[in-house]
């Protein structure tokens, strides 16, 4: 079973470094600077629930890692990380109680965590409180994202599920 998980964990991976890269290269889908739909994150949900915290977890550092990486955005490593993890911690505080079925409304809370942990990354980073007015913007923008995402993820689970119903009845 730990030999299936870390496979499918790598599979996820991939996967989630792919569509990362893919998004990364596509221009951005408004003229406001760093507002993306954050597909990646439908791999991360998946593993979450299917796998575990642990494998999430690996997923979501390897991807973040990784994509800096391979995009060349070392620099967006800060804000991912940060946003990342947080959402990550919201994530697991709150999985008990959202079943597979809002599997969405899960992701909206943790895309507008994102949001504000990369916020906070930037003032950090920049001493500039008044990025702060950004705010309202970037939690419009993870709630869209966030019910996207949440939406695809719950959709990948509801069809393996009916998938694995019909495949051994």
């Amino acid at each position: 079973m730990k030999t299936r998980n870390l496979i499918l964990t790598a599979i996820l991976t991939a996967l989630a470094l792919v569509a990362f890269t893919i998004e990364a290269a596509i221009p951005p889908l408004t003229p406001i600077y760093g507002i993306k739909l954050g597909i990646a994150n439908v791999f991360t949900l998946f593993a979450l629930y299917a796998l575990g915290t642990r494998y999430a977890a690996a997923l979501l550092f390897l991807r973040i890692v990784l994509g800096s990486i391979f995009t060349g955005q070392v620099v967006s490593f800060i804000y991912s990380l940060t946003g990342g993890v947080l959402a990550f911690l919201l994530m697991v505080l709150l999985k008990r109680f959202f079943p597979l079925k809002q599997v969405w409304i899960l992701s909206v809370l943790c895309a507008v965590m994102h949001n504000i942990g990369q916020l906070l990354a930037a003032i950090f980073m920049t001493s500039t409180v008044q990025i702060i007015y950004y705010l309202p913007v970037l939690v419009v923008s993870g709630i869209i994202a966030g019910a996207f995402t949440g939406l695809c993820a719950q959709l990948v689970f509801i069809r393996l599920k009916k998938w694995s119903e019909s495949r051994y009845s």
